[in-house]
């Protein structure tokens, strides 16, 4: 069985796929990296919401945000795997999948995204370049990169 892909606005999500995707991002960035923050920041509603299945279960997950939302370029967040199926390496398959969200959603090629620092040989491999120095969000180190 090969993984389901789907795009989706905020307000054309189901309230189970809604749920599914606030479930893996609390799972994830608040107890598998212990990490108190609001996850709920006021972008959902205004992102494109990739998100893929496998065998009806939401495995994997990002928002994409058009030009001038997160950064002045159009950018990528919250990405993430259900770490159940990080070995099968979903994360570049979301990665491409977003990359290409981007460009036929919003028209644009120049991508920013506030990365987590121990993945940036991951963003690297998908053609992110570093461009700000280290800086803490909610006390993990990040850096930007931009993806031109």
């Amino acid at each position: 069985m090969s993984l389901q892909w789907k795009i989706k606005p905020f307000d054309g999500l189901s309230v189970n796929e809604l749920y599914d995707l606030l479930q893996l991002r609390s799972k994830i960035f608040v107890v598998e990296q212990n990490c108190v923050y609001l996850d709920l920041d006021g972008k959902d509603k205004v992102a494109l919401h990739l998100f893929a299945e496998f065998e009806g279960k939401i495995v994997a997950h990002a928002r994409l945000f058009k030009a001038g939302i997160s950064f002045d370029n159009a950018s990528i967040g919250r990405v993430v795997v259900d770490a159940d199926y990080r070995d099968r390496k979903w994360g570049h398959d979301l990665m491409r999948e977003a990359i290409a969200g981007i460009a036929s959603n919003f028209n644009e090629t120049k991508i920013t995204i506030g990365a987590q620092l121990y993945l940036k040989k991951f963003y690297e491999s998908h053609g992110f370049i570093q461009s700000s120095e280290m800086y803490l969000e909610d006390d993990i180190p990040h850096i930007e990169m931009i993806r031109e």
